[in-house]
């Protein structure tokens, strides 16, 4: 019965309970002034701030979005084709790799200041910063993907007369799907980030320029409702990739103990 009544509870119960908990002991602390007001605002504070610049921030987070969106697009498509080269050719991928893996000892936060030196205050400096966020993931994991490819499945198709496009086709990148959807909801996340740090550093719109302004003026309730902003656009597009793995991938709920309709296998042969 104990298990049964547990089977019942959605999954994600318990972390939007847990997300219930933080937000009422914030709130709690914000209103007994353990923490200053002016330097912990409470989320009412915040959700307030959030609904009166709501025109300002849908303004600046399209700035944002087009950066983070055409700078995640240039790096994944950048990654992809790089890993196809490293993986085709052994001698290419010997003398990049190592490169590749030292350019990420560089911290990002070291070039945007040059990149907005040489590239001005447009969207060229945040789109190259984003670009450098979501490059590498994308490359690494598809190859380590493409170099994991069982060798008897490549002989077995060779020995069939198929060619190396064949084999990468029908073998690598069907294979590789997995590893490439994780690596991209990790440069999505990360794509947003990268934005708002670019403009930071320097720019003339955008929620990173926004949240400069109100730092200076000490209005954090306004810097948390960006925060939460930022937040929400991450999990957004983390929810649409989601969708169109499952829509590449639909063996994927096959995998995970679902059904075509989305019930739980498992569950229904206990039962």
């Amino acid at each position: 019965m104990k298990q049964l009544s547990n089977k019942r509870i959605p999954k994600k119960f318990y972390s939007i309970s847990l997300v219930a908990v933080l937000l009422i002991v914030w709130q709690v602390v914000s209103d007994i002034e353990l923490v200053p007001s002016f330097m912990l605002p409470s989320p009412v504070n915040v959700v307030k701030a959030f609904i009166r610049d709501l025109p300002v921030l849908m303004d600046n987070l399209s700035i944002t979005l087009i950066a983070g969106l055409l700078g995640l697009a240039c790096g994944v498509i950048a990654g992809f084709c790089l890993a196809v080269l490293m993986d085709s050719r052994e001698g290419l991928r010997k003398a990049i790799y190592p490169i590749l893996i030292f350019s990420q000892t560089v911290p990002t936060v070291a070039i945007a200041p040059l990149l907005v030196l040489w590239m001005g205050y447009g969207l060229a400096p945040k789109i190259t910063v984003i670009f450098l966020v979501a490059f590498f993931p994308v490359t690494v994991n598809l190859l380590e993907s493409f170099q994991a490819t069982d060798p008897d499945q490549i002989r077995l198709l060779q020995a069939m007369g198929a060619t190396n496009f064949h084999i990468f086709y029908f073998v690598k990148w069907p294979g590789a799907l997995d590893s490439f959807f994780a690596s991209l909801k990790v440069s999505a996340s990360y794509s947003i980030v990268g934005a708002v740090i670019a403009e930071w550093l320097g720019g003339s719109k955008g929620l990173g320029v926004y949240m400069t302004q109100v730092r200076k003026s000490f209005a954090y309730d306004k810097m948390f409702a960006v925060i939460f902003l930022i937040s929400a656009l991450s999990l957004v597009l983390l929810f649409v990739l989601n969708v169109i793995q499952n829509k590449v991938m639909p063996w994927r709920k096959f995998q995970s103990g679902k059904g075509a309709n989305g019930k739980d296998i498992n569950n229904e042969k206990n039962s």
